[in-house]
């Protein structure tokens, strides 16, 4: 007998998961069975993401090292570096200019009563950080101590220190040669590990699913009915035709073969919602069945699991539009400016973690004098919300590696 391939097999275990997770929803949280079902589920969710999360550091640290001094082999590092920024920086901005536009036009918020919400908002307690000291801390939180950034497994300070070492490689020539080849093995197996991990993919997914369904209170999105309307809309029309748009245009690559390839980290990106923990399959998608080289993958797809977030900046720069409306306020057409770049720099620092992007949204509200409390009409439907964006974070970053390889003139194959 022969099994399903594993995309197959991911596939079937979503589909598994959102229909349990409906079925467990009607039964309700008390019935015995939900809560033996949701045990097992957390169980198998849990050490599927922990498993993840155990390679994600050394697969990291190790691919961007590595790539970087590949890089130089091939006399590509210049034009890697500058084009991977640019087109992180362009799809950005067109992902933020489409949320603020919809929400311009749709005006979700507008003519509902923020008193609904008050006991919501009496029980959130918002941290307050001015866009100074987020920028502080930001600076401060790249350049740490390489083992404590290891240890804590601190993405963003173990890219640079990886970078770093990236270029004292390629500096020190033949002398470090052993330790790049030391690097290069570690990096193979990795890649292996991960390639065991994987075998556990599609009952992690179907895990993550049936606990993400059958918690969710769909009630109140009728009563957030448009806003969540704007956002799905605005998302997946960014993720489904904007970048896929892009990519054929730069390379003559149809969308049916991105998403062929990128399917399990989709799918994966979708059930855990964190772009970090999904990294180790997004690495696998992107040089084994998107055919990137492993030296431009292995240093796109980890920094732009870092600082890449189309999907969040167009959902946080939608979200102030939307708490503006509820709560009486006209933005300017300097504010929304505003609104526009500190949705850019707050999606660049959120950590790719589930609803990471609550802790900066409140950085947008106060750039613009909203209420910072106000972030806690979107708790009740930002968890669902994050599966989606973070999917689209997913797949630009995929999709900037497969563009990023046609632009400094390497052959996909």
């Amino acid at each position: 007998m022969r099994f399903p391939s594993l995309n197959m097999q991911i596939l079937l275990g979503a589909l598994l998961g959102v229909g349990v997770g409906v079925y467990f929803h009607g039964l309700g949280a008390q019935h015995p069975t939900v809560s033996t079902g949701l045990y097992l589920s957390n169980l198998v969710g849990t050490l599927f993401i922990d498993l993840l999360k155990m390679v994600l550091v050394p697969l990291v640290f190790c691919s961007i090292a590595v790539g970087i001094a590949n890089l130089r082999k091939h006399q590509q590092i210049h034009k890697v570096w500058v084009s991977t920024l640019l087109f992180f920086t362009f799809t950005m901005m067109i992902a933020i200019t489409l949320g603020m536009a919809a929400s311009l036009y749709f005006k979700p918020g507008a003519g509902l009563h923020i008193d609904m919400f008050a006991n919501a908002m009496q029980s959130f307690e918002a941290k307050q950080m001015p866009l100074s000291e987020f920028f502080t801390q930001f600076l401060h939180g790249l350049f740490v101590n390489p083992f404590k950034a290891l240890a804590d497994a601190n993405v963003l300070a173990v890219v640079m220190f990886a970078l770093m070492l990236g270029v004292a490689l390629i500096m020190g020539g033949e002398r470090y040669q052993h330790l790049l080849k030391l690097l290069e093995e570690a990096l193979e197996i990795t890649m292996h590990i991960v390639g065991w991990i994987m075998r556990l993919a599609p009952f992690g997914i179907a895990a993550l699913l049936i606990k993400l369904v059958s918690t969710q209170d769909f009630a109140i999105l009728s009563t957030l009915l448009t806003f969540v309307l704007v956002v799905v809309s605005t998302t997946l029309l960014h993720g489904v035709v904007i970048l896929p748009g892009i990519m054929y245009a730069v390379t003559r690559k149809s969308p049916l073969w991105f998403w062929r390839g990128a399917r399990e980290a989709l799918i994966t990106a979708f059930a855990t919602s964190s772009s970090s923990a999904t990294l180790p399959v997004t690495m696998r998608c992107t040089t084994q069945h998107l055919h990137v080289k492993p030296e431009i993958a292995g240093f796109v797809v980890p920094l732009g699991a870092t600082i890449n977030m189309d999907g969040t900046a167009l959902y946080e720069a939608a979200a102030a539009l939307f708490i503006a409306n509820l709560v009486g306020v006209e933005l300017t057409f300097a504010q929304q400016l505003v609104v526009f770049f500190t949705a850019m720099l707050a999606s660049v620092g959120a950590p790719g973690i589930p609803s990471a992007g609550m802790v900066t949204m409140v950085m947008v509200l106060q750039s613009v004098g909203l209420p910072a409390e106000a972030i806690a009409i979107l708790l009740p439907i930002d968890r669902l919300l994050d599966t989606l964006r973070t999917t689209v974070n997913v797949e630009g970053d995929m999709i900037t590696s497969v563009v990023v390889q046609k632009m400094t003139a390497e052959k996909i194959t």
